[in-house]
């Protein structure tokens, strides 16, 4: 009985211990992602020149990578299940993949800082049925220096962003923000016009 009683205390640290640590763990990887995203802040996204490359396995097990994809025309859309304006977007890149596949066009998406889970329920809630991929260790978000979420590139046949500026003063290559339809397909023409 005198051994029971004198478990209990240590059954009770060893839990405390355990319980702090996982929280511990979890402010320093919050911690990890907040300065990732302090330091990309610094520098503008990109805007010209060759797309970096990349690698991803989807969330079907499916791997892509940009040099693979040379030859087709890329919209590269980056979103989070918990970005409320990536709601806004998901149906035009979902259609635009249905109107465009056939001739090329690869739409892919990357999951920025979510949860796998979150994530599969937010393709299964828009039915997207292009490729979507978690961007884990946010390695691609930092390659393209993102900005935030939703954020898209338009990459041509030969693996460089699209050249030029709209009529409204934006670069082609990228959209900051919620994509409008209109944009989306206008770009996508131009890609195919390349």
């Amino acid at each position: 009985m005198t051994e029971s009683v004198a478990q209990a205390p240590q059954k009770r640290r060893t839990v405390s211990f355990l319980i702090f640590g996982i929280i511990g763990a979890f402010i320093i990887g919050l911690l990890v992602v907040l300065a990732i995203a302090v330091r990309t802040r610094g520098a503008p996204p990109l805007e010209s020149g060759a797309a970096p490359d990349f690698t991803v396995t989807t969330f079907e097990g499916e791997t892509y990578s940009l040099a693979d994809l040379k030859g087709r025309p890329v919209v590269l859309n980056f979103w989070a299940s918990w970005c409320i304006p990536c709601r806004d977007e998901a149906p035009a890149l979902q259609r635009a993949w249905e109107t465009y596949k056939d001739r090329g066009v690869m739409v892919l998406g990357v999951d920025y800082v979510d949860t796998e889970s979150d994530a599969k329920k937010f393709i299964a809630e828009f039915r997207q049925t292009y490729p979507n991929a978690p961007d884990l260790g946010t390695r691609i978000s930092q390659a393209f220096r993102i900005s935030g979420v939703p954020e898209t590139y338009f990459i041509d046949r030969e693996g460089k962003m699209l050249q030029g500026i709209d009529e409204n003063g934006r670069v082609k290559a990228n959209w900051i923000g919620p994509l409008p339809e209109e944009v989306l397909i206008a770009r996508i023409e131009e890609l195919l016009k390349q």
